[in-house]
């Protein structure tokens, strides 16, 4: 099995290594990540003439490495376009995201959107996340569990599957406290108070955590503000034992289906008899 690799935390992130020792087990890896942290960037892409730089990185393992310094999805593209002569890896795998992909989160994670483009190229494409977002998260238990996931995915993959793309959430919980794994929906939520005020002490704890850091210096026009975006996240959920970010604070392991496929179809047929 030929696998193609990348994530939205960087090249040197703990979970890329974890996911490319994980999938070993699969096939020959070929990991194309960002060279740079690029969360909530989606499936953005890197157009025009802004200078890609690429590197080749033959000290890392297993596999092939290399690194872009652009989006998530431009990466996956990339490896698609230079790595396989027919752009034809059997498995896009992106991850192990440092944080929660649940819920609307989805709506804005790079990993996602990495794993999107995977199966917008008709590849079989798996998002994997822990709901952690520090640097030094332990993987343990989805370097024990997620093979088994794997291969329970691949055994069962349905045949007409174009646009389909499968996300993974993990609790950040001990092995011996996690409950199972659920096939679940995308969980309902949103953020408020996303924009508050600019903290630099916050900004140093966030560069003390090993986060990459901010570039603050370009001063203030006068009359200028500066915020930051962070926010907090409210649930929505009518039925939480469904949503995935519920049942991973429940102790569970979620599989959510996704689609590339962007066309709702209950209004779809409700506007078609209408007609």
């Amino acid at each position: 099995m030929k696998i193609l690799i990348s994530n939205d935390d960087g090249y040197r992130a703990a979970g890329l290594q974890t996911l490319a020792e994980v999938m070993t087990e699969f096939g020959d890896i070929t990991v194309v990540a960002p060279k740079f942290h690029q969360s909530a960037m989606s499936m953005a892409v890197s157009l025009g003439y802004k200078r890609l730089v690429h590197k080749s990185l033959p000290d890392m393992s297993p596999g092939r490495w290399e690194y872009l310094d652009a989006t998530p999805a431009s990466c996956v593209k990339f490896g698609l376009e230079y790595c396989f002569e027919n752009r034809d890896p059997d498995l896009v795998i992106c991850g192990i995201n440092h944080g929660s992909n649940a819920s609307m989160a989805a709506n804005y994670s790079a990993t996602l959107g990495a794993t999107e483009e995977g199966a917008l190229n008709g590849v079989k494409a798996i998002g994997v996340s822990l709901c952690n977002y520090r640097p030094d998260a332990d993987f343990s238990v989805v370097r024990k569990r997620l093979p088994a996931i794997i291969h329970f995915l691949l055994d069962n993959w349905p045949k007409d599957s174009f646009g389909l793309f499968y996300n993974i959430n993990f609790p950040d919980i001990p092995d011996s406290e996690i409950k199972g794994v659920k096939i679940t929906r995308q969980g309902r939520g949103h953020w408020v108070r996303e924009f508050q005020s600019w903290d630099y002490d916050r900004l140093l704890n966030y560069e003390a955590a090993g986060f990459d850091p901010v570039d603050t210096s370009k001063p203030l026009e006068e009359g200028e503000d500066a915020y930051m975006m962070i926010g907090d996240f409210i649930d929505d959920e009518t039925a939480p034992h469904e949503g995935d970010h519920s049942l991973n604070e429940a102790g569970w392991i979620t599989i959510t289906p996704h689609s590339v496929d962007r066309t709702e179809y209950k209004e779809y047929e409700r506007l078609r008899k209408l007609l």
